[in-house]
């Protein structure tokens, strides 16, 4: 994978998604690493939408591997607005080793990507949270010890989440089954082709309207927020038309009793999802956290590395 980039799952080989996987056991096994495998190294974050969760595990997975960081918030750079995107692009390859973009159009990641000679890594754009889903599987394959035979509920928004889920389960071969209001379904330029690549992998896919539909017999109830940034305006009409997906414990009655319950976070308690729910026994959500940490600097040294 080295000096490749990551824009989404969708580009990486399920050789390339088992050798972060592998990598990331074995850094959160050792803990710092002797050595500082990428001391000299400069990771760009070039971010247009704030973050708690990407920046510091991005930044923090950086210094422990002995690298450095630079971040460039949105009124450092103003991509498409004070300079060409194209120019950023070619410009901060002269000065990093790497960029981590956070962003609101998915063309910005694919332009910085296009333009850069540097590795880009997709940090999150309204189309694709490609490190999230990265950690996500690796988390569920943690707990489970598999994927094939366990099922993921995704309920609420259609969203970038959602959609790298799609990408990502139809790769490894879980289960996926995603229930949306009507109008807030997957854009179908992701599921059309994750639904041919999981019929490659043996991997079942459904979209329903219905949550309880969804929920069936899932092993894994996974929920983001409704409002994702960008889309604040539509509060009050999404929070009407949502009002029936938030996960809670009487929609949790349909699935298998010992169901795992994930949140990318940040979590909108009493919208999405409940109190009761989020800090319950079951809940992996801060495991999922976490392991942002590992799974991101495995992606920092296979595409950084020497």
């Amino acid at each position: 994978m080295k000096s490749k980039d990551l824009v989404s799952i969708a580009d990486l080989s399920l050789d390339d998604i088992r050798e972060i996987f592998n990598l990331a056991k074995d850094l959160k096994a050792k803990g710092e690493l002797e050595g500082s495998p990428l001391k000299g190294k400069s990771l760009g974050l070039v971010f247009q939408k704030p973050s708690t969760r990407t920046r510091v595990s991005f930044e923090v997975g950086m210094a422990q591997l002995g690298g450095g960081v630079v971040y460039l918030g949105p009124d450092e750079v103003g991509l498409g607005k004070r300079e060409d995107t194209k120019d950023v692009a070619r410009t901060l390859s002269r000065y990093l080793d790497g960029i981590v973009a956070r962003t609101f159009s998915h063309q910005v990641v694919l332009e910085l990507a296009e333009f850069a000679t540097i590795p880009v890594i997709n940090g999150l754009s309204d189309l694709l949270h490609p490190c999230q889903v990265l950690s996500d599987l690796y988390t569920i394959e943690e707990k489970k010890g598999r994927f094939k035979g366990i099922k993921l509920a995704f309920i609420g928004d259609g969203n970038n989440v959602c959609h790298s889920l799609l990408y990502g389960c139809s790769k490894v071969g879980l289960d996926l089954s995603i229930s949306t209001p009507k109008g807030y379904e997957p854009k179908k330029e992701v599921l059309e082709p994750s639904l041919i690549e999981a019929a490659k992998s043996g991997t079942k896919i459904e979209v329903t309207n219905d949550p309880h539909n969804a929920i069936k017999d899932a092993d894994i109830v996974y929920t983001d927020v409704w409002i994702s940034m960008g889309k604040e305006q539509e509060y009050k009409k999404r929070l009407k038309a949502f009002r029936s997906f938030q996960v809670n414990l009487d929609l949790l009655k349909g699935a298998k009793s010992d169901y795992l319950i994930m949140h990318c976070l940040p979590a909108h308690r009493g919208e999405e999802i409940t109190d009761e729910v989020v800090d319950s026994p079951q809940s992996i959500v801060f495991d999922q956290a976490e392991n942002r940490l590992h799974v991101q600097k495995a992606i920092l040294l296979l595409l950084l590395g020497k």
